[in-house]
């Protein structure tokens, strides 16, 4: 599996990868791993990854921060300069265990200040240490400081029946904040998400500093597997059971749908394992096509016959030359 954080060996693309190739690679990707096709254990994780690292490569502002500062992309004060920033981090390997004369509140107790030639004077816990709410020890103030600080983006998981997602619908979290109190969210949730589909709430993230901006909160979608749906993106398969004769003559059927109930109608000579079409009633796409909704095939026959059902059926037999052995 690829290193978690290194967007573009999860994705399988190269550092200059195109728009279009990378949405190519995701595509690929999300159908391998996407978990109601892929039952191995590790494959949820592997979709959530594919899913943020398309997220962040996809949208040119975001790959630009994350390719100047790594991981630390989202942590790193928006007017911070990549080549201060790499230079710093270069003389914080270089330097480490170089103690100053100066002391400071937090961070190890002595301040510590790392440089290197082309990084004169910059302070790696100035750096750093504000990046992670002052101090490597989390104490005090930098001494001068790299202005507001954003907050962080923040994620949870919201688990939702098939006829949530399919409907969409006002839904209140519960969230419990890092210093242990408990919030009511009121979230709208949009029509037709899909497994693993990340639901961006502006401003709920982590708060910010000195007056800058919160971070984003992300709801991760997770379906919960229902014994009269099953998934494939937008496409939703559910069994039909028949009557024998049903199959064989033909109806028109009444249906449970995650939108209401629905008419099927059943051709004539139709046998276990066919699956009918209804378009367009699969998962809702908000910026485009619909999935399909089918209707699988399960010829059922009576567990009990009554008299009468058992004279007929053997009457079918003795009249019918239907062999479903025979090779056609």
């Amino acid at each position: 599996m690829p290193p978690e954080g290194d967007f573009y060996s999860i994705l399988g693309v190269s550092r200059d990868a195109g728009a279009d190739e990378i949405q190519r690679a995701y595509r690929k990707l999300a159908r391998q791993f996407h978990p109601d096709v892929n039952k191995d254990p590790g494959a949820e994780e592997r979709f959530k990854q594919i899913s943020e690292a398309y997220d962040v490569l996809s949208d040119p502002k975001t790959r630009e921060r994350y390719d100047a500062f790594g991981e630390d992309f989202r942590r790193v004060p928006p007017d911070m300069d990549p080549a201060d920033y790499a230079r710093a981090r270069a003389g914080a390997g270089a330097g480490r265990g170089r103690r100053s004369s100066q002391s400071q509140e937090g961070g190890f107790g002595d301040g510590v200040r790392f440089s290197t030639g082309g990084a004169e004077g910059i302070d790696i816990e100035d750096l750093l240490g504000g990046m992670f709410g002052g101090g490597f020890g989390g104490g005090g103030r930098s001494r001068r400081g790299w202005g507001p600080i954003p907050g962080s983006d923040q994620e949870v998981e919201i688990e939702l029946t098939v006829e949530e997602a399919y409907r969409g619908g006002n839904r209140s979290l519960t969230l419990q904040g890092p210093d242990g109190t408990r919030g009511t969210l009121d979230v709208k949730i949009p029509a037709g998400v899909m497994n693993g589909q990340r639901i961006r709430l502006k401003g709920q993230g982590g708060q910010g500093t000195g007056g800058a901006a919160a971070g984003d909160l992300y709801l991760v979608v997770r379906i919960a597997e229902d014994s009269r749906y099953r998934l494939d993106g937008r496409d939703i398969t559910v069994d039909l059971p028949l009557a024998a004769w049903e199959g064989a003559l033909g109806a028109s059927v009444e249906i449970s749908t995650p939108g209401g109930d629905a008419k099927v109608k059943v051709p004539k000579g139709t046998s276990t394992g066919r699956r009918l079409r209804l378009k367009g009633r699969g998962l809702p796409n908000p910026k485009g096509k619909p999935g399909d909704l089918y209707a699988e095939v399960k010829l059922m026959v009576p567990h009990r016959l009554t008299r009468e059902e058992e004279r007929l059926f053997e009457e079918l037999a003795g009249t019918s030359k239907f062999d479903p052995r025979r090779r056609r």
